[in-house]
């Protein structure tokens, strides 16, 4: 039943099947996987650790190959070399789509929807981890309020170990500054001109010739998000450099996730005259 006096469409079930994940606890390593050996041994296997992707899709891998690693080191082509300083996050591990070089992965319809899930939720855990281990290059000691606080209450000190956590994409403090950079613009500048919705069609030509034989838009997420994004980029540069309202002085978009599993963006633009 819907709560008087909120709208029917906020308690609307879910038009399809979504994946997610919830992580719980501030315990690290609580995503490994623990193996028990033949000599009666545990091991522990890092989420970050090659093995781990094969051990957790074995439909996947089939084979036991080689998944996403911490230290895989990313390819120059232009060069034709591997770059020793800098490695592979998994934000683009295995999920890009390359016309030369075959990728299994997109065949494997909803099962593959968990395992992007899966693989951004190592991209969190090592942008946390990267905080955590690199306290001293963020400047943490220099955050001169929050040390005072901390000196004022006598209660902080029986928590366990403090880490200064930055804006942090997505997090309290991140949303508050995004909310204070719109407040900020309707103060100098006034009421947007417009309230624009986009909503992304499952239908475009663009997402329906990447699909392939037998495949459905909810099999192809990533495909979705890209031709959504690259919408989005010709939306804003007809607005902003063909100004077709005209000149404009500033703008702000969120793009938010409908029940049905398809993005929305909401624009509001702020022109000359």
């Amino acid at each position: 039943m819907v709560p008087q006096g909120q709208h029917r469409g906020r308690f609307n079930a879910p038009s399809q099947v979504k994946m997610a994940v919830v992580m719980i606890g501030e315990e690290y390593g609580n995503r490994d996987i623990i193996l028990s050996r033949k000599d009666e041994k545990l091991q522990r296997i890092s989420e970050t650790h090659r093995s781990y992707d094969s051990l957790e899709y074995p439909l996947i891998f089939l084979h036991g190959e080689d998944g996403y690693a911490i230290d895989i080191l990313s390819f120059n082509v232009n060069l034709n070399e591997y770059n020793s300083h800098k490695t592979v996050s998994s934000k683009h591990y295995r999920l890009m789509v390359r016309h030369h070089i075959y990728n299994h992965l997109h065949n494997y319809r909803k099962l593959i929807n968990k395992y992007w899930v899966d693989m951004y939720a190592k991209i969190e855990s090592e942008r946390l981890l990267f905080i955590r281990n690199n306290q001293s290059k963020l400047r943490a000691e220099d955050y001169i309020h929050l040390r005072d606080a901390i000196e004022n209450d006598g209660q902080v000190n029986d928590i366990g170990q403090l880490f200064i956590l930055p804006s942090f994409t997505g997090g309290p403090r991140y949303m508050h500054e995004k909310t204070m950079d719109a407040m900020t613009y309707v103060r100098n500048f006034g009421t947007p001109n417009l309230f624009i919705t986009i909503t992304c069609n499952p239908n475009w030509m663009e997402i329906k010739r990447e699909l392939k034989h037998g495949q459905t838009t909810q099999d192809r997420h990533d495909i979705i998000a890209r031709v959504f994004h690259q919408k989005i980029k010709v939306l804003m540069n007809l607005i902003v450099k063909h100004r077709i309202f005209g000149e404009t002085q500033c703008y702000m978009y969120t793009v938010e996730w409908q029940k049905s599993g398809l993005p929305h963006v909401h624009l509001l633009p702020y022109w000359f005259g």
